[in-house]
């Protein structure tokens, strides 16, 4: 069976060939990068590599030919990810693959999470399509908080506007073993997983782990969405990526990604990585 990999130099793209390799046969495993000079690793491990980005109809085509299942792992660029993701699932029609596991967003067709609009699109296509598919609805990834835990460094507080909301945030490693499952067993066909870790944390929480990580303390400091808009700007980032940050906080703190389901342990046969073990490894 050939598995195909989309984004496979990304974090996550390539955590999950990682873990097909200690399972499948590297030849088996087609790595879908956009630069090929970046997939030296897998390409050493006897990965087949091919070129084509997400927006790329016919390059993405001919990277399909003879896979029996994609990865699809999705598109980094936000408010261009309707295009990329269409011509993915086109290609994938085209070249006659077999089925498609799709990495989504929690409650994509319903949930308020400013990042739901393309995946809740890509969701609808993937399943007009006809393709075979499995959707892996993957919650927040803990490495996300990295940034804020060099910014703690500096001024002993974690400053957001996510009030007294939670997030059950998993590692990529995680998330990556889930896939790896989902793509070499069988009984996922037509499934939609809700994956998260298996507790939800909130912002005090985080500080308070940030402390421990540092060593000095730390405390959660809650603001509107105005105020970390105001803060973020003042930080050098430009308005509208300011403000989309600022509405996924606010997002948070209306719960959109609070759910803990129990899924992503399930299929891992393992609890889920902590939020203080999800970090420190990530820090080096």
């Amino acid at each position: 069976m050939t598995i195909a990999v989309t984004g496979a130099t990304g974090h996550l793209g390539a955590l999950i060939i990682d873990r097909l390799l200690e399972t499948e046969a590297p030849g088996e495993i087609v790595a879908v990068v956009r630069d090929p000079a970046k997939a030296s690793a897998p390409a050493d491990r006897g990965v087949r590599v091919r070129t084509a980005a997400y927006a790329d109809r016919a390059a993405l085509e001919q990277a399909f030919v003879g896979v029996d299942t994609l990865m699809f792992v999705s598109s980094s660029e936000a408010g261009q990810r309707v295009e990329q993701h269409r011509a993915v699932v086109d290609a994938a029609v085209a070249a006659g693959v077999g089925r498609v596991v799709y990495t989504s967003v929690p409650r994509a067709t319903s949930t308020r999470l400013v990042l739901a609009p393309e995946h809740k699109f890509t969701e609808e296509y993937l399943t007009a399509s006809g393709l075979p598919f499995t959707i892996l609805r993957n919650n927040w990834y803990t490495e996300n908080y990295l940034g804020l835990i060099e910014s703690a460094r500096q001024t002993g507080t974690v400053v957001a506007a996510a009030g007294g909301g939670r997030v059950a945030s998993a590692s990529r490693a995680d998330f990556a073993a889930a896939a790896a499952v989902v793509l070499t067993t069988d009984g996922h066909q037509g499934r939609v997983y809700e994956l998260g870790g298996d507790h939800a944390w909130d912002y005090t929480e985080l500080a308070e782990v940030v402390a421990q990580i540092i060593g000095a303390p730390v405390t959660y400091r809650s603001v509107d969405v105005p105020t970390l808009t105001g803060i973020l700007q003042g930080a050098g980032l430009d308005a509208p990526t300011a403000g989309f940050v600022a509405q996924m906080d606010d997002d948070i703190a209306h719960g959109a990604l609070a759910e803990v389901t129990g899924e992503l342990s399930k299929i891992i046969g393992r609890p889920t990585t902590p939020l203080l073990e999800g970090l420190r490894p990530a820090l080096g």
